[in-house]
């Protein structure tokens, strides 16, 4: 694997890189679709060589099993890869399939005490290394102006006003980030006001700027400095771009406002290009042009990997600057990745039991005891 280790953390060589063509695929952040790296998948991510993988539950089946798997997608890969995840808490905790459910960011906002967060940040980050993962797709920065609307957030966000997802948001990302795990802020622009879920559909709103900047883009501005990575969301703000074009897709939203006019130097990344929101308006090809040209630096395909490969010979025909922006901006974001801690049944059992502890003390006894419900068919989220 081209990688040396300084003070700790993984770095990416930088002498005898492989040309820029043969790079490519560092741009891309693929799914995995088994438990298991079949032969075929393994040939696959060497002709590939994605910039990083994204797990869903379909990968997950026992702790050491999921050690095993991250390792190999490592040993798979030339450049070492981002591995990520969605672990928020309550019904977005990808890892409650091998152990106890984390409360969600509503439960811990509503239990009145920073302090539990904070815990749950530095509990989710040494889990997170203990399985290899090096990012996880957290904090959720949107605001909950409805916390029962049918937009996939009920549940996921840590305030109802932007001063109060600042605070709480911000008490997760410290602790997080203080394990060595990277964080990414989702979903920029917000959309939180969306009344139909990006997995199925987008939504177009009309806004008003001043609104948004009282609210949504205030969060987002106070966490530019202090996010390794921020994902755009699938939604259209006829405010900020009048073409119609979703943040994802809109180089006014990605590139003006969230480099130049907030200053983000993180890592830029869409949102699932597999989810209704896009594959309903857009072409393969096209949503991949418009993708990088908008500013992004990692474009996520998380369900269709077996289109990497054909994304491989779109890219290569997009412009040249585009490509090493990019690719340098990945490079950058990757050599602050940190490594897997030492893996054992052991530190897995403690660091769970630390979740069933953080659970109860959040939610009482008899709260805790119950899963949260299985909500799958009113928004894929928690098993996309």
């Amino acid at each position: 694997m081209n990688q040396q280790v300084n003070n700790g953390n993984l770095q990416p060589v930088t002498c005898n890189l492989p040309s820029l063509r043969d790079r490519l695929g560092q741009l891309l952040l693929i799914g995995v679709p088994g438990t298991t790296i079949e032969p075929a998948f393994a040939d696959y991510i060497r002709r590939v060589q994605p910039g990083g993988f994204i797990l869903f539950g379909r990968s997950i089946q026992t702790p050491q099993q999921l050690r095993n798997l991250i390792d190999h997608l490592r040993e798979l890969s030339d450049i070492e890869p981002i591995i990520t995840i969605d672990q928020e808490g309550g019904r977005v905790s990808r890892l409650k399939l091998l152990g106890n459910e984390p409360p969600n960011a509503r439960q811990l906002r509503e239990s009145g005490n920073p302090e539990l967060i904070r815990r749950h940040g530095k509990i989710t980050g040494e889990l997170l290394r203990l399985f290899g993962f090096n990012l996880d797709l957290c904090p959720v920065l949107d605001i909950a102006f409805d916390d029962e609307a049918d937009n996939s957030l009920r549940g996921r966000c840590y305030g109802t006003t932007a001063e109060q997802v600042i605070e709480l948001a911000g008490f997760f990302n410290e602790a997080l980030r203080a394990t060595g795990i990277l964080s990414c802020g989702k979903h920029f622009p917000g959309y939180s006001s969306a009344v139909s879920d990006p997995h199925h559909e987008l939504s177009a709103l009309p806004r008003p700027r001043t609104e948004l900047e009282a609210h949504e883009l205030k969060v987002f501005r106070h966490f530019a400095p202090m996010i390794d990575s921020m994902m755009i969301g699938h939604i259209a703000f006829q405010e900020l771009d009048p073409s119609g074009l979703p943040a994802s897709l809109s180089s006014a939203v990605t590139t003006k406002l969230l480099r130049e006019e907030m200053g983000f130097k993180g890592l830029v990344m869409t949102d699932d290009l597999d989810m209704g929101a896009i594959l309903n308006h857009y072409g393969f090809e096209e949503m991949l042009r418009l993708g990088l040209a908008a500013g992004n630096d990692i474009l996520m395909i998380c369900h269709r990997t077996e289109l990497a490969e054909e994304a491989l010979k779109h890219l290569a025909t997009f412009p040249q600057e585009q490509l090493e922006r990019a690719l340098a901006n990945i490079a950058r974001f990757k050599s602050r990745m940190a490594p897997p801690t030492t893996f054992s049944e052991a530190a897995f059992k403690n660091l769970d039991d630390q979740v069933w502890k953080l659970r109860v003390d959040t939610l009482g006894e008899k709260q805790a005891a119950e899963k949260s419900p299985e909500d799958g068919k009113r928004s894929p989220v928690e098993v996309y």
